[in-house]
């Protein structure tokens, strides 16, 4: 089974492309998703995060994500600290879950952070998303309700483009010029043999 990673920028429409792979039979483990999840339910985790941010940043229903997000995009060292902190449970919790599809002839790990981490590493290929600042400017405030200042800080603390398009294996553009369904389609005629 090959892991190939799908990123790109917060924004650029990973999810959507995900998606596609995903009516195509391909397993998808969703990074961002899964630290959620193991950020309100790893009390290894939620331990640690308490010991650093304070007691106060977990609420009755979980962690305030909100709180969390306006300490951590405004101090680029707390958000090293976090992803210090979350990463390694989500890199277990994915070599777990990759046992459940050994059988695959590929799967898609789906993370807005690969080339940022050793996860780069792990992987078989790196497939990037892209899209205009502009473009992911306008779907992330349509689809968090943000200010255009918070994610710009959110994008500041990324890896940028360029340099994520040249470490790449495959790129898809996602800039409402070009379909991306059959540049999906390309990719994984390729990744499946």
């Amino acid at each position: 089974m090959k892991k190939i990673g799908i990123t790109g920028g917060i924004g650029c429409g990973k999810t959507t492309a995900s998606k596609v792979f995903s009516l195509l039979g391909v397993p998808i483990y969703n990074a961002d998703e899964r630290s959620k999840t193991i950020l309100d339910s790893s009390s290894v985790v939620i331990e640690k995060v308490k010991q650093k941010f304070g007691d106060d940043i977990y609420e009755s229903k979980g962690i305030n994500r909100k709180k969390l997000a306006a300490i951590v995009f405004a101090n680029p060292e707390l958000l090293n600290e976090l992803n210090q902190i979350v990463h390694p449970a989500v890199f277990d919790d994915f070599d777990n879950w990759c046992l459940l599809h050994e059988n695959e002839p590929y799967i898609l790990k789906e993370a807005a952070l690969i080339f940022e981490t050793i996860l780069h590493q792990k992987l078989d290929k790196i497939i990037v998303i892209t899209a205009s600042e502009e473009l992911r400017l306008s779907r992330v405030m349509q689809r968090d309700g943000s200010t255009q200042e918070e994610v710009r800080k959110r994008i500041q603390n990324q890896m940028s483009e360029k340099e994520k398009i040249e470490r790449a294996d495959f790129v898809i553009h996602n800039d409402e010029q070009q379909l991306i369904i059959p540049q999906i389609l390309s990719i994984h005629e390729i990744l499946k043999k």
